[in-house]
């Protein structure tokens, strides 16, 4: 089926994106990270993708026009569908006063003898205007790969009143966790979407309007066109999964554990959040009794759950100095406990696990990886970090006088500060280098941007305050994309030497290792030297190895001998 492209939300001030360049047009096939367009913003020229494989069928908004949020701006499908209904539905919803999700639409021609799934009649309930005075509240696409949010916790319950500017819910995406602004002041008449289940880009999570405005009608209307969607897409999937559940559950021997938190299928019930965080903690939540709605497991249950462990006959309890659960550490005894059969663990995935999964798979299987690997002596390096750091009021780490390096390398070989893009490569004139950082939710990579024209103490000072964003969640999609060139530091974790991935749309990735002590000959003399290694990972469709090569050339004389990068 046919889907809409909505000029989506890119900046929190955003009204309208104008379109600077389509980059594919009508005919061409298209994939589901195939960059569409380039969008002007208020605040910066962003990529929009399309999220769904198929064919470019329309182009609603041409190149140098503007599109309003949530406008069609193109339709995917397959090649030859028929695509004007779409239209037609978006025209008869604007007359109406209303924007009807375009990537969730029904098509029209409805079997006259097949019912709709999850409506009540075998026809589509016909159109609902949106009482006036009332708004919507969109998931907002708040990373560039980002296709659907989770909401960890509604800030504001319905009845309350909000103003343009507070934070309705926390939202978990493929990056971070982020807040969700209404930018609307009124009551909170609807949540359409329950704290722990995720929604769509696009998708209502919210109305805002006067207080008292029935909105139910409305809802009513909308809902037809989400569930009915979802339970076809789903449907098959669901009783496979109830087949196995069963199965499973049959074959499981009795056990003694509280079972008040799973369902009749032997589902756990727990809020995404509480599952996150079992995770992180190794907990078995099947040991964990809930206390929400019909024995739910929520984020108290498990901040306030104390695991009991048998030991010689005795019980005792895993929690720290703090009363908080501490994590599991191996003892004697433990190491000698024998399993009766097998046993494993499940751990959700995280929004940023799967989009890491898939990003990096496609990366690694796509591209045609080759490795270059060189020595750099730090001896200089060493020295001049520490004069720097007399004087400078940041202490400026070796990665960061790496970050400064590559930098005035790429301003000298800009075929390595390019990008893939199927059918042309893009040479950015602009250097932001991106610096990977892993978190227990999995890889995050903050971008200092115009690296080149910062001072070793700005690159310091702005790497610093991004590190600290991304561990605290905080971090916005302005800071953590739009990367020219990646680093990969694994060095302070006793890692001489790796291979990393290349972070797409990157052309090269640089995989740097621990300084080690290591003996050479110098002028006929063996010395000791501090020796690093680092290996940069090219995309060959872009990248040759020649010209990888003299990139690390030049980058080993600026790191050999750092005054001539800040000449």
């Amino acid at each position: 089926m046919a889907e809409v492209i909505r000029m989506p939300l890119l900046s929190d001030t955003m009204t309208e994106g104008k379109i600077v360049a389509w980059n594919k047009k009508v005919g061409d096939k298209v994939k589901a990270d195939d960059v569409l367009a380039d969008v002007e913003t208020d605040k910066a020229t962003m990529e929009v993708n399309g999220y769904v494989d198929g064919t470019l069928l329309y182009i609603g908004v041409p190149a140098g026009e503007a599109a309003k949020i949530n406008q069609i701006i193109a339709i995917v499908g397959k090649a030859g569908e028929e695509y004007m209904h779409l239209l037609d539905a978006e025209q008869l919803a604007v007359g109406n006063g209303q924007v009807v999700i375009g990537n969730e639409q029904l098509e029209k021609e409805t079997k006259k003898d097949e019912p709709v799934i999850g409506s009540q009649s075998s026809s589509v309930l016909a159109p609902v205007s949106l009482p006036a005075g009332a708004k919507e509240i969109r998931m907002p696409l708040l990373s560039d790969t980002m296709t659907e949010g989770k909401i960890v916790t509604w800030n504001k319950k319905v009845g309350d009143h909000v103003k343009a500017d507070e934070s309705l819910a926390d939202v978990e995406t493929d990056k971070a966790t982020m807040e969700v602004v209404g930018y609307e002041e009124g009551t909170l008449l609807y949540i359409g979407v329950e704290a722990g289940s995720a929604a769509k880009i696009n998708q209502i999570i919210a109305i805002v309007g006067k207080a008292g405005t029935d909105v139910s009608a409305y809802v009513a209307y909308e809902s037809q066109f989400t569930n009915s969607k979802a339970l076809v897409e789903n449907t098959t999937e669901k009783e496979q999964l109830t087949t196995i559940e069963s199965d499973a559950a049959t074959a499981k021997e009795p056990s003694n554990l509280n079972l008040e938190n799973t369902t009749d299928r032997g589902r756990i019930k727990a809020s995404p959040l509480a599952k996150k965080i079992a995770a992180d903690k190794g907990l078995d939540l099947s040991k964990v009794a809930g206390t929400g709605d019909g024995g739910r497991i929520t984020k108290k249950d498990i901040d306030g759950y104390k695991e009991l462990t048998k030991d010689d006959g005795l019980l005792t309890t895993n929690t720290d100095s703090s009363g908080e659960l501490a994590s599991a550490k191996p003892t004697p005894q433990a190491a000698l406990t024998t399993h009766q059969g097998e046993s494993y663990t499940d751990i959700p995935l995280t929004q940023m696990r799967k989009v890491i999964a898939r990003r990096l798979g496609e990366s690694m299987f796509t591209a045609p990886h080759f490795y270059l690997t060189m020595e750099l002596n730090m001896d200089n390096a060493m020295a001049a970090r520490t004069a720097i750091n007399e004087v400078s009021l940041v202490k400026v780490s070796f990665n960061d006088m790496i970050i400064k390096a590559c930098a005035a390398a790429l301003r000298l070989h800009p075929d390595v500060n390019s990008s893939w893009y199927g059918d042309f490569i893009r040479k950015n004139h602009h250097i932001h280098i991106g610096s990977a950082l892993a978190l227990p939710e999995g890889l995050i990579v903050p971008v200092i941007r115009f690296a080149d024209q910062k001072s070793l103490s700005q690159i310091a000072s702005d790497a610093k305050e991004l590190y600290g964003k991304a561990k605290d969640k905080k971090l916005q999609p302005a800071e953590f994309s739009g990367n020219t060139f990646t680093i990969s530091n694994l060095g302070m974790m006793d890692i001489e030497e790796f291979t990393a991935i290349i972070n797409p749309p990157d052309s090269c990735i640089l995989a740097v290792g621990k300084i080690k002590e290591v003996v050479v000959s110098k002028n006929g003399q063996f010395v000791v030297a501090n020796i690093m290694k680092v290996t940069l990972s090219c995309d060959h469709r872009s990248v040759d190895g020649a010209v990888g090569a003299a990139f690390l050339q030049t980058l080993k004389k600026f790191v050999e001998n750092p005054v001539t990068m800040l000449a």
